[in-house]
């Protein structure tokens, strides 16, 4: 395993500051952050390249920070690949191969046999990265460091690559972090998500929680939360709000039938005021000044007032239709406040939306949250 306590470091004028978690043996971490964030530091860091000056640095229950990179038992994989220009593509993939067997393996799942006899000068950038991994690969390390390893190829080639590398680490129970931009490929790949910015971590955990409850509105904006707004949240009853209810969908319609708060031990029902609107929400929020974070996909939209069992349900205009491939954001103006919501491309033909229709959206109280 991974174990990172108050880890500090620096490179050049950059610098780690009281770096903090734990990746599980077996698991497949990533590291996502703005540029500069120290995402290819912190992997220097746990390879041994980059000296700790405070802290320590744990792997499989042992104590490294002083450890030659030499002796981790550490696969890393930087972007620009680095392979050894006066040897072949076979020669790199062979250097530092556990075996034969192993090495055989890798270059036929990551398809690097037909590049084999050629020379590293020729390859291109997604060739280059392929060598790189199965160099890496086939010395089945204990740990494997991962820096935008599939960055440069093709989305075909990239989406076969990374279920074989994904593959590998499962059958041989390899520990892995990869760094990546694509927050697409932190949930598919990802057992934890460890978000940094300007050398410091934000936030941990699985990744279905970072990118659904970040831990601040910053992190919400920076993980393509589009609705983000700030106001004041109370506790919310009932019978207290009972009498808020805007009614005939000009504002959030409250049902005492429907979505009925469920309160658990750390979870209670709120109501978060934001300008002229009110959300209902169910978290474990104290009251006060906030943010409340809703996602674009929990958002519906409609055309009229058909009964739904969500909580919050507002009646607005189009103000825009944003078409990308198989997905449509479609932005609603509810009494000067836009509220983004995310449909099927389908759905926005089949409601046939466009700027100034009157619609209705609507999101369940538990797809509100708030920081």
């Amino acid at each position: 395993m991974i174990q990172l306590e108050r880890v500090s470091a620096t490179k050049g004028r950059f610098r780690l500051a009281e770096i903090s978690f734990a990746l599980a043996a077996g698991s497949y971490g990533v590291v996502i952050g703005p540029a500069g964030s120290g995402k290819t530091t912190l992997l220097e860091v746990l390879a041994g390249l980059v000296p700790v000056r405070e802290g320590h640095v744990r792997l499989d229950g042992v104590e490294r920070r002083r450890m030659p990179p030499e002796s981790r038992d550490i696969g890393l994989v930087y972007q620009q690949a680095y392979l050894f220009p006066h040897l072949s593509v076979a020669q790199n993939v062979a250097y530092g191969a556990r075996d034969t067997e192993t090495q055989t393996e890798v270059v036929e799942r990551l398809g690097v046999a037909p590049l084999l006899a050629r020379d590293v000068a020729g390859l291109s950038g997604g060739e280059r990265q392929l060598v790189a991994l199965a160099r890496a690969l086939a010395r089945r390390p204990r740990l494997l460091l991962l820096d935008e390893p599939f960055s440069a190829l093709d989305p075909r080639r990239r989406a076969l690559v990374r279920r074989e590398v994904r593959d590998l680490h499962r059958g041989w129970g390899l520990t892995t972090l990869q760094v990546t931009h694509d927050f697409a490929e932190a949930g598919l790949l990802g057992d934890q998500a460890i978000l940094l910015d300007a050398g410091r971590v934000l936030q941990s955990g699985p990744p279905a929680e970072v990118f659904g409850r970040p831990a601040s509105p910053y992190v919400a904006e920076f993980l393509g939360a589009e609705n983000v707004f700030a106001g004041t949240a109370r506790p919310w009853s009932p019978s207290g709000d009972a009498g808020r209810s805007e009614g005939a969908g000009d504002g959030s319609a409250l049902d005492p039938e429907a979505d009925a708060p469920v309160v658990g031990d750390r979870q209670q029902a709120m109501a978060f005021e934001t300008g002229t609107l009110t959300f209902y929400a169910v978290g474990d929020f104290a009251a006060g000044a906030g943010h409340a974070v809703i996602r674009a996909e929990e958002v519906t939209v409609a055309r009229d007032q058909t009964y739904y069992s969500a909580r919050n349900r507002f009646s607005g205009r189009v103000l825009e239709v944003a078409t990308l491939g198989a997905l449509t954001r479609v932005t609603v103006d509810v009494r000067g406040t836009p509220i983004v919501a995310a449909v099927s491309t389908q759905s926005a033909r089949d409601l046939a939306l466009a700027p100034d229709l009157a619609v209705v959206v609507s999101f369940k109280a538990m797809a509100v949250h708030l920081c």
